[in-house]
């Protein structure tokens, strides 16, 4: 048993006990206390209040990347923090009061925000717009962008491809958004809208349509590489783990797909109920969450049942050892990442704004009037990067606390001794 899970199982027995305890702040919103996070082995790392008006305004979206944590509220506003420490980089109005959006898409230099009809590009660190663009319809998931383009899909079951050279030019010469066509390299139009969010390797971009079929077209020429079709349309986001991509459908069905040929992996797993969230990655295993059928975590290999747990909701966060996800009841429920057994219940009910952290092992909540906290594990003081692990920060380094032996006389050396 690791240290992490003893703390986990020690917390879980506590907790059946003992109710959780909180500390309340000035505004009158209640946090989880640090003792009541011990149990299992967490703490809190920050909170933060968005720059919203509860009266009238909430979070919409709360989008994490390795470095940020966007908070998207209802009225257009961006709050933008450091995930590590929880200080506010800056704050931006996108867009007209009250539009549609979608959750932000990020690079290691931009932050895409969907609101409206148009697409603003806003530089990550200092919130700086750098440009914007009118689309060509209205949008219907969150964009994408690799190195040389940007890709959106819209509601008629048009993908659009723009180029990041021709639209830094074209603002360069004051002429965006109104040339926004100009940008546009190619166009791809499938039989109905465009269901899940758009996924590319700089080389291919892969995307469902309500017709019932997955597509993995080509960036440059737009080329189809191939058309999976399903016999319902696709349910939920995409995941992406290796070569392979991770894809729901109508019928309670988890397809595992090779992103070169679209050849399936393993025979689809079937769960019964309808999906609805993306499927989750991790290392070799898979979670599934049906709606009220608890979670499945699957092999990634062979597409077989490795556990079922009927206790657990939405994903949450993962950490090397144990998953954070909802129950029925708003719990934040803790659960061995191997075996999928309950470890613990954090009664965290009032922070309902939540979203999946598949990137991190860091859990984020908010509240309806905009509080925002961070738990972590207390020996995690680093964040384990999930998808990436190349970005981690070189950490650093320290000498070892004990003391160098003392260097040897040249008789001892020589292996005489002293008189």
């Amino acid at each position: 048993m690791t240290r992490t899970t003893g703390f986990l199982l020690v917390g879980f027995l506590a907790g059946l006990t003992a109710d959780l305890s909180v500390a309340q702040d000035k505004r009158g919103d209640l946090l989880p206390s640090q003792r009541s996070l011990s149990r299992y082995g967490l703490k809190r790392a920050w909170w933060a209040q968005t720059n919203l008006t509860p009266s009238r305004d909430s979070i919409r979206h709360i989008v994490v990347d390795e470095e940020n944590l966007y908070v998207q509220a209802t009225s257009g506003l961006v709050t933008t923090f450091d995930n590590q420490t929880g200080r506010q980089l800056w704050s931006a109005q996108l867009g007209r009061r009250d539009q549609s959006s979608f959750p932000t898409v990020s690079n290691s230099d931009l932050a895409l925000f969907c609101t409206g009809i148009r697409l603003y590009a806003v530089s990550k660190f200092e919130g700086d717009v750098l440009w914007e663009l009118n689309l060509p319809g209205h949008p219907s998931t969150s964009p994408a962008i690799d190195n040389n383009q940007v890709y959106v899909a819209t509601l008629d079951g048009s993908v659009y491809a723009f180029s990041l050279k021709t639209i830094h030019r074209l603002f360069n010469a004051g002429l965006l958004p109104k040339w926004t066509r100009q940008s546009r390299k190619w166009r791809f139009k499938t039989a109905k809208a465009i269901s899940t969010p758009l996924i590319t390797n700089g080389r291919v971009v892969n995307f469902a349509s309500r017709d019932k079929s997955l597509y993995a077209v080509t960036t440059v020429q737009r080329d189809v590489i191939f058309q999976f079709e399903t016999d319902a349309a696709v349910s939920a986001p995409l995941a992406v783990g290796d070569k392979y991509l991770f894809m729901t459908s109508e019928d309670y069905k988890l397809y595992c797909i090779d992103m070169n040929n679209g050849s399936m992996r393993w025979p689809p797993f079937t769960t019964g109920l309808p999906i609805r969230d993306a499927p989750v990655v991790l290392g070799q295993q898979v979670l599934v969450r049906p709606v009220r059928g608890g979670m499945y975590s699957v092999s990634a290999v062979t597409g077989l049942r490795q556990w079922w747990n009927p206790q657990l909701g939405s994903f949450l966060a993962a950490t090397t050892s144990f998953i954070y996800t909802s129950d029925t009841t708003g719990n934040i429920v803790l659960a061995d990442l191997k075996t999928g057994q309950t470890l613990g219940v954090l009664p965290l009910r009032n922070y309902s704004i939540r979203e999946s952290n598949i990137r991190t092992d860091r859990l984020y909540l908010g509240t309806q009037s905009g509080r925002v906290i961070c738990i972590h594990e207390e020996s995690q003081d680093y964040p384990v990067y999930h998808i990436h692990p190349d970005r981690r920060p070189i950490l650093p380094q320290f000498a070892p606390d004990t003391e160098p032996p003392a260097a040897k006389s040249d008789a001892d050396a020589e292996g005489t001794t002293q008189p």
